[in-house]
């Protein structure tokens, strides 16, 4: 592929840190300091008190949904998008709750307030909000509506590392949020993730939930000898207090962490400008730019045509492959979840009708790839590859 969907972010120098590393006498791989250094730096650059470094995107989304389990054992509704990764949808049946969808707005990929709130009920127990694509979809009235009635916020940041809204990093507004750092995002560990709070209680419990129930894994000392004291007849060191999980990193993940977030701020806005300088050069009759830049931390070139057109999609999709541009169509996790077979029996109401925008991006949009080293040359070229379709 001439044009892949993404380089690879993981340089030499980032690889260095690790070799140094492993040249040391006999070094530690599993989690431990090195884990626990990444998780304060990302805290302090997120502007969280907390966060925990775990194997996977993925597996942050279901450590945030089974912390709302224990708060919810009789479950309820969480509000999902239908355009999302699937992890996000399948972490709330997973947990046992009903994910209820509301539809999204071209302009930022992501929930339309008006029709989350439309959607809350009493059975609401979470709006599961994903920040496609780097996108913001996060609004006041929102933040303002779920306070009142007391209902819990789970960020999905994993494609937005740096966006923002009102000058603050998304994934500091939540009861929690997730984070992937797999090979194609903005920084990346090989595998891995991050769940983030500013709620000590939920971080105690994320930090056992990460390491089988395990009491020993609590920093906080009151907490934990609540439970030694509570289980006089076990081992300190094996007191188990929840069926939970393996999703720890490895001293690897940290290393390669610390070193590529010192430029995620610089590659942030290599990313904006190569999609400022993509949009300019699109076609605006064929093509929607209209896109809400604000607080943007782009992830990949945005490319949706404005109107219902089968015959122009596959001429399109017949050039790009031609001209060697890799693109995954449907954008975010391949269109509309509402279309794939794990929800076939699980979600009574897939009248398609109610997603139209969803559906639109599904048959009419793509995502290309953007990365820091993308040439402007580069990129005119490409526009010039799928202008001429």
């Amino acid at each position: 592929m001439k044009y892949p969907l993404m380089k690879n972010n993981i340089t030499k120098k980032d690889l260095s840190k690790v070799i140094d590393y492993l040249k040391n006498d006999d070094p530690i791989l599993t989690n431990s300091k090195k884990c626990l250094e990444f998780e304060k730096r990302w805290s302090d650059w997120l502007d969280v008190k907390y966060s925990v470094f775990v194997n996977s995107g993925s597996s942050a989304n279901l450590l945030s949904l089974t912390l709302l389990k224990m708060k919810f054992p009789n479950g309820g509704e969480v509000i999902v998008p239908p355009l999302t990764w699937v992890s996000d949808i399948s972490s709330v049946i997973q947990t046992g709750f009903k994910p209820v969808f509301a539809d999204i707005k071209f302009e930022n990929l992501g929930m339309d307030t008006n029709l989350i709130l439309k959607k809350i009920n009493k059975n609401t127990r979470a709006i599961f909000l994903t920040y496609a694509q780097g996108f913001n979809c996060l609004t006041k009235s929102l933040l303002k509506e779920l306070k009142k009635r007391n209902i819990y916020l789970i960020e999905d940041v994993c494609e937005s590392h740096g966006a923002t809204f009102n000058g603050k990093k998304l994934g500091s507004f939540g009861w929690t949020s997730n984070f992937s750092f797999y090979y194609a995002h903005h920084m990346s560990t090989i595998e891995g993730g991050m769940v983030c709070t500013n709620d000590e209680e939920t971080y105690q419990n994320l930090r056992m939930l990460r390491s089988h129930g395990l009491v020993r894994e609590m920093t906080n000392k009151q907490m934990k000898d609540s439970y030694v004291n509570n289980n006089p007849f076990l081992n300190p060191s094996f007191i188990f207090t929840y069926p939970s999980y393996n999703f720890r990193n490895t001293e690897i993940g940290g290393i390669l962490g610390i070193s590529q977030l010192k430029r995620i701020d610089k590659n942030i806005k290599l990313r904006n400008d190569n999609f400022l300088y993509f949009l300019d050069n699109l076609k605006s009759d064929k093509f929607f730019k209209d896109y809400d830049l604000k607080g943007s931390s782009n992830y990949a070139f945005n490319l949706m045509i404005r109107e219902k057109d089968q015959n122009y999609i596959d001429t399109l999709m017949k050039q790009m492959l031609k001209n060697g541009v890799e693109f995954r169509r449907g954008s975010a996790g391949g269109g509309n979840q509402l279309r794939q077979p794990y929800l076939k029996n699980i979600i009574d109401d897939r009248d398609l009708n109610s997603f139209p925008n969803t559906d639109h991006i599904h048959f009419f949009g793509f995502y290309l790839g953007n990365y820091p080293s993308f040439k402007k040359i580069d990129i005119k070229n490409l526009t010039k590859i799928i202008n001429s379709a």
